[in-house]
């Protein structure tokens, strides 16, 4: 099959079961999945899925049901992922650090019937499942010793049937196949209504995008309960490719896995771009060179991206584009054609994408104002949120999905993402992006995360705030901090408020809770600089000490 054939077949693939019977029919020998040598070729996941299929049916999970899974990076969640929407069913996943209360809110809010679970996390599934009234059945994978409690367990093994006959469920492309949970920065988390149709264009953003081909291995260390992994694993289902998973990240394993798996295709998060860029070199790295064609994440810095390139033989870094649970991606970066820098992607086909003020009246390019998007074609964003009819009708005011981002467009259908709505902030007439803030305070060494925010100021303004952390052994001083920002940032952003903190109250995925720092605002260790000794003058349009 050729590649615009295989993107092709792609698009005409709307439902999961749909997607893995055509790759049976089309490459049933060829290996799909490698979690670190463990390899499972097309029709064995296709036979095992249909066995944990009707290992689920005897359980009593049907069409509709949500089935919760807390798995850690193996081939058995992805034929779990399989067997579920063979049966019409709903997976539900779980992020693998979350317990207490993260846990309990998922899995009762979901109603879940059926929890999967690595023994690892068995413990806590039994700590909440009070609190989950709806929840009836754990399959443990893994040694265990089926602690009594109200309820029924199994062992994952018990669960693959004898029969791999096919599942005879009709799944259509508008079903739904999963609830994934957005983070909860201001409140509980709410599950995202994911269709198949959507899944299914996901995969093909993700192959159109990063130019996947037939004969590519795409590899990440992602785990199982991100969207990143679902859409890594459609879009290889769609073009036959293989899908490398590894465990968990390393930076003195990158290159040999690299070897071992002979990546050609890259996805990392966050950080570990930047990790892998300022590793030292190794023997595996330059036996590796030229050998990773493309490497793509979120955020990955322009600088970064170039590091890639110059020490890897990398041909593309890039960021996919512009997007979020509710609506994928929205704008998309291809290899052929360049982005501007800053640019957060293009318009295309899929999506209507505009820029309106808070009348939701449509701004002109170049004017900043809140992100919304429409659909173009049916199925291919979000079909609400789990249980919460309100909070659905809310962000889709005005037959428009509002993101709550700030950004802006140019004459070329390129978006420029700015900041979340809520963290933006204004300072003396002028508007002030909180990320672009944080990208600057992350260039000083001695810094290890950040958060800026705004204060309640006595005026109509905002004060800024810099809350960071400290690398060990620092000896950084606001003072200092506020000195070296000077020159780096436009006088109005220069903060007021600076404080040193071990740590940031964070959710369940780790992100910073910054309406929590905006709650306590200017607390007894933040550091004033119109309190201080410090002395400012203002020259030629920005601040300097006197």
């Amino acid at each position: 099959m050729t590649g615009s054939q295989a993107a092709n077949f792609a698009k005409h693939a709307e439902t999961i079961p749909a997607a893995l019977r055509n790759a049976v029919e089309h490459w049933p020998d060829k290996v799909w999945l490698d979690f670190s040598g463990d390899r499972r070729t097309f029709r064995e996941v296709d036979e095992t899925s249909n066995r944990i299929a009707h290992g689920l049916r005897r359980l009593g999970v049907a069409a509709g049901d949500r089935v919760c899974s807390i798995f850690d990076n193996h081939a058995d969640g992805v034929c779990a992922w399989m067997a579920i929407s063979k049966l019409g069913a709903v997976a539900v996943p779980i992020n693998t650090a979350f317990r207490g209360e993260f846990l309990r809110h998922q899995l009762a809010d979901s109603g879940g019937a059926v929890v999967l679970a690595d023994a690892a996390y068995v413990d806590r599934i039994l700590e909440v499942a009070e609190g989950a009234p709806e929840l009836r059945s754990l399959v443990r994978r893994g040694p265990g010793d089926g602690s009594s409690c109200a309820l029924h367990q199994s062992p994952f093994d018990a669960l693959v049937s004898d029969d791999a006959s096919p599942i005879q469920v009709e799944v259509g492309p508008d079903d739904l196949a999963m609830l994934l949970y957005t983070s909860g920065t201001t409140g509980p988390s709410k599950g995202c209504m994911i269709g198949h149709r959507y899944v299914c264009n996901m995969g093909w953003q993700s192959n159109r995008h990063l130019g996947v081909r037939h004969e590519d291995v795409y590899w990440t260390p992602c785990p199982l309960f991100h969207l990143g992994a679902a859409g890594g694993l459609i879009g290889t289902l769609q073009t036959g490719s293989n899908m490398s998973i590894y465990p968990k990240f390393s930076v003195s394993e990158f290159w040999p896995e690299m070897e071992r798996s002979r990546a050609t295709v890259v996805m990392l998060l966050s950080s570990m771009l930047n990790f892998v860029a300022d590793a030292e070199e190794t023997e595996a790295s330059r036996r590796a060179f030229g050998q990773v064609r493309v490497i793509h994440g979120v955020p990955f810095a322009e600088d970064v991206q170039a590091t890639w390139k110059r020490r890897f033989g990398v041909t593309y870094a890039g960021a996919v584009g512009y997007g979020m649970t509710e609506c994928c991606s929205i704008t998309l970066r291809d290899l052929q054609t360049p982005a501007p820098p800053g640019a957060s992607g293009r318009r295309f086909e899929d999506f209507e994408v505009m820029v309106v003020d808070g009348e939701d009246n449509i701004l002109p390019d170049g004017d900043v104002g809140e992100i919304v998007v429409r659909p173009r074609r049916p199925g291919i964003m979000f079909q609400g949120y789990w249980r919460r009819p309100e909070a659905t009708i809310e962000v889709n005011r005005n037959l428009l999905f509002h993101t709550g981002d700030i950004g802006r467009l140019d004459a070329e259908g390129f978006l420029y993402w700015m900041d979340r709505k809520k963290d933006y902030l204004r300072r003396g007439g002028e508007n002030i992006s909180s990320y672009e803030m944080e990208v600057a305070f992350r260039a000083h060494p001695d810094i290890e995360d950040v958060a800026v925010h705004a204060v309640a100021a006595e005026g109509p303004e905002d004060e800024v705030k810099v809350t960071a952390m400290l690398r060990p052994n620092s000896t950084l001083s606001p003072e200092a901090l506020c000195l070296w920002s000077i020159d780096r940032l436009p006088a109005f952003a220069v903060p007021r408020f600076i404080e040193f903190r071990t740590d940031f109250p964070r959710n369940g995925v780790g992100r910073i809770l910054k309406y929590e720092l905006r709650r306590e605002g200017v607390t007894p260790s933040t550091w004033d600089r119109q309190a201080s000794t410090l002395a400012v003058r203002r020259r030629a349009g920005k601040l300097q000490s006197a």
